[in-house]
């Protein structure tokens, strides 16, 4: 190993990976989280290698959240040319016919959640091997699992460690991540382990000038700016013709396509041809070329979604554009970290109209400055686990012995599965189907409703049910990896949706009716002159119709009635009753309900701040007399079943939430409220009504309690 890494010019560690090294060695489980281009993957690649090249019948397991970078990784384990190795892809585009050969030959199995979740673990048989020899188990870009995804990934581990323990192995457990602000616990929570933190990041960093571009304001009064995408393309086609090699990054893919086009327009052709898009939705063969293309310097510019977010090894760029804040700072940190890796790099931010990008155009030290955020998962959570214990007594009868891996309380709701039987040898599945073929790991509802492309039959994606009628109602236009499709037919008995490719220039938003239960009171504490209170709610939401609104002016067109059954679903959240000083002068109807409505959006927009979840994963309700407090109450509540731990979180730092919220409201130069305030894509009451300045007194006059 020592004259692979030398043959690389790599004569010395860095110190965090001299740190990990010692660790694996001494046998612990460990997450290293550092920033960009510092070395991770040879902090958990050293170990690793160094065992099997000792011993190549053990075996090693990587996980990545995508398949490009299990394939950039097989790439780098290849360059390293480790005798005794023998590493190998298995996912979903491994051919049937090399599979067993895999499991048979390889030592270091490259693969994804998914893939392990129903390829492997329902198949231990098949791999007991692999199982029987299982050294270490590698979970790279750990910051990913967070949210539904992480709280699915979690119990997918959990099962994979039982399994693992039935063999005979009991392996150690290698994470890295972008830096966060919990990585311990993080790492804690998906493995089930205690883990050491290897924090410390000893690789150099070159200088990097930081920019934050915010488009002209052309209307004041709606709060209209000049389009982000125009002046994304007008910024890469100047990097690009002064032979800056430039990443730049979009949140959809459509988005990613029109930036490539509106840039190559301004560019003479022998320019246009070295640029390209990068996104989901292209072969492996068409990313591979691109990929190549990059780390061999024959493109100078990629436009790209967050698959290249991550730690695919791009070469070294000049430039990073991010257009839009991408959702949280750990993300954001991530794409700028692209700029600049060997020399002094320019990372850019061009803000769109949404709250969060100007509420840091405003105060761009609250964005440069901002700790980076925690990564929130529950793997405990009845709407998340059931269904993992489910595939979990599949795999092997569920008894006593399995408490400390999978949880006592794991013991208990397996008790309550009416799939399973109580056996002498515990709890068994008695089923005939494949059980975790039923459970989607982005997703919290086993109930999903399918959709369909019409014209092709393709499988499009999954809603969960308590999200479908208000996002796949017929008329309404579905968004799926940024192209826009409308609905044709929703079928609520085959659950399913028909939708065709839309190209129409409006969009969508439902009006919903909501009304929330509160079911129990878990935490109370005073807070800025409030009783704040923490805990479990039922929501029920009734879609009533949709309205179309114009994309170019994002005025109404119509309003279309609907006739949907109501949904329901319990879940976590936050709620807090006004004091009537607080309200003072506010207490008039509409004004008390459009102040407490717009203090509710402002809130809901700035969570993602200080959890790492997106708007559209939180909801709430206000209402000036709620049944149960009788008074004046805001509701902010996880959007999934059971919760994941997003209001909870919110609930541990509603000082600092608050503060935010009103300085974005304080900050923005609208008079009555606009998109980058308090109207939100997603209200189901249409955004009506909102009073700006009444939401501004209300949380101004909370703060001003909390200081006395």
């Amino acid at each position: 190993m020592r004259e692979s890494l030398l043959g690389l010019g790599i004569g010395s560690l860095y110190s965090h990976q001299a740190e990990a090294w010692r660790l694996a060695q001494a046998g612990s489980s460990l997450i290293v989280t550092s920033g960009t281009a510092s070395g991770k993957t040879l902090s958990f690649n050293l170990p690793v290698l160094d065992a099997l090249v000792r011993e190549p019948k053990q075996r090693a397991l990587y996980l990545y959240p995508t398949k490009a970078l299990a394939q950039d990784q097989a790439r780098a384990l290849g360059a390293l040319r480790a005798p005794k190795v023998r590493a190998a892809i298995y996912d979903g585009d491994t051919p049937s016919e090399q599979r067993w050969q895999i499991r048979k030959w390889a030592n270091l199995i490259l693969s994804n959640p998914d893939m392990l979740h129903v390829g492997v673990l329902p198949h231990h048989d098949r791999w007991g091997d692999v199982l029987a020899n299982l050294r270490y188990v590698v979970v790279d870009e750990a910051h990913v699992y967070r949210g539904v995804f992480g709280s699915h990934v979690a119990n997918v581990l959990r099962r994979l460690r039982r399994l693992a323990r039935l063999y005979g192995a009991e392996p150690q457990f290698l994470l890295a991540s972008a830096t966060i602000a919990n990585p311990g616990e993080l790492a804690k929570e998906l493995t089930g382990l205690e883990v050491e933190v290897v924090a410390e990041d000893g690789a150099p960093r070159p200088e990097r000038t930081l920019a934050l571009w915010n488009p002209e304001l052309i209307d004041p009064e709606l709060g209209l700016r000049a389009s982000a995408l125009g002046e994304a393309s007008k910024l890469l086609a100047t990097l690009v013709e002064r032979g800056q090699r430039t990443i730049c990054f979009a949140k959809s893919r459509k988005v990613v396509e029109l930036i490539h086009r509106f840039t190559s327009d301004r560019l003479p052709a022998e320019l246009a041809s070295r640029i390209a898009p990068y996104r989901a939705g292209y072969t492996p063969e068409q990313r591979r070329e691109i990929e190549r293309r990059l780390v061999a310097g024959e493109l100078l510019a990629v436009t790209a979604t967050d698959a290249l977010e991550l730690g695919i090894d791009v070469g070294t760029l000049d430039c990073a554009i991010s257009v839009g804040f991408p959702g949280t700072v750990a993300s954001l940190r991530q794409q700028w970290g692209r700029a600049g890796r060997r020399e002094h790099g320019l990372a850019v931010m061009i803000a769109s109209e949404d709250a969060l990008d100007q509420f840091f155009m405003r105060d761009p030290e609250a964005l440069i400055g901002r700790r980076v955020e925690a990564a929130i998962l529950d793997h405990s959570s009845p709407r998340i686990s059931g269904g993992h214990l489910l595939a979990a007594a599949y795999e092997n009868p569920i008894g006593p012995e399995d408490a400390d891996i999978l949880g006592p309380e794991a013991l208990e709701q397996a008790a309550a599965l009416p799939e399973l039987r109580g056996t002498p040898a515990g709890f068994v599945w008695q089923g005939r189907d494949f059980p975790a073929a039923r459970v989607a790991l982005r997703s919290t509802d086993s109930g999903s409703f399918t959709v369909i492309e019409q014209g092709t039959g393709s499988v499009l994606g999954l809603v969960e049910r308590a999200r479908a009628f208000s996002t796949i109602h017929e008329g309404a236009i579905y968004l799926h990896m940024g192209e826009a499709y409308l609905v044709r037919t929703l079928d609520l008995e085959a659950a399913r949706a028909l939708v065709e490719p839309f190209s129409g220039d409006y969009y969508t938003q439902a009006k919903r009716e909501t009304e929330t239960e509160i079911r129990e009171e878990l935490r109370r504490e005073e807070r800025l002159g409030v009783g704040l209170c923490f805990g479990r709610v039922s929501v029920t939401e009734q879609v009533v119709g949709y309205q179309r609104r114009s994309i170019q002016t994002q005025r109404a067109i119509d309003l279309t009635p609907l006739e949907l059954p109501a949904t329901s679903f319990e879940t976590e959240a936050i709620w807090f009753c006004p004091t009537p000083e607080q309200l003072e002068g506010l207490e008039e109807l509409p004004l008390l309900l459009g102040s407490l409505h717009a203090a509710e959006h402002t809130l809901i927009a700035l969570l993602p701040l200080r959890a790492m979840c997106d708007r559209w994963d939180i909801g709430g309700l206000s209402t000036n007399l709620h049944a149960q407090t009788l008074q004046p109450t805001i509701f902010v509540y996880d959007g999934h079943a059971g919760g994941i731990g997003i209001s909870e979180r919110g609930y541990e730092v509603f000082a600092d939430w608050v503060a935010d919220a009103a300085a974005l409201l304080k900050g923005c130069p609208c008079e009555r409220g606009c998109p980058s305030c308090v109207q939100s894509p997603k209200c189901g009451n249409l955004n009506e009504p909102l009073r700006k300045a009444g939401a501004l007194k209300l949380l101004e006059r909370m703060l001003a309690s909390a200081r006395g």
